[in-house]
């Protein structure tokens, strides 16, 4: 879990790169699960034979994987204002994948604060530039802009 900081000092953070999450391991089984789960079944992330005799020689993670693996990174890396009782994703301004995630590489966010906004009653906005780097490759799996609302 990130440190948790006042309202205030998280203000004071942006432009800054506040966290860089833990490595997660994206292997077949992760893949497989993720398939079975949204029902996108496309060969090149389920198939290992069929998937070698594409560019990319082995399967891949999809997006929408990588993606949703920004929850778990923002646990490790995104500050917590103290107080906040709970919070919830708001939406991207921004998302492109950019290189695809081969089966058994390990991944890991770059979070650097874009904005923070109060919007009354407690509720606390926050954009965050993320950064999804895959080990030992040269280009980034994703870029996004994360918006994030939390309640005080």
């Amino acid at each position: 879990m990130a440190a948790a900081v006042t309202l205030d000092e998280l203000k004071a953070k942006v432009g800054e790169t506040v966290g860089t999450s833990d490595w997660i391991l994206v292997d077949q089984e992760r893949i497989d699960r993720f398939a079975e789960t949204t029902g996108d079944h496309q060969f090149i992330h389920v198939n290992p034979e069929m998937a070698k005799h594409t560019p990319f020689g082995t399967t891949i993670a999809h997006g929408f994987l990588t993606l949703s693996l920004l929850a778990p990174m923002g646990y490790t890396a995104m500050p917590v204002i103290k107080g906040v009782k709970m919070g919830v994703n708001y939406g991207l301004n921004r998302l492109r994948f950019l290189a695809p995630v081969k089966s058994g590489k390990r991944v890991r966010g770059h979070f650097k604060l874009a904005d923070v906004t109060e919007r009354g009653k407690g509720a606390v906005q926050s954009t965050y530039e993320v950064t999804v780097e895959i080990e030992g490759e040269d280009k980034p799996a994703l870029q996004a802009e994360w918006i994030n609302l939390v309640y005080i």
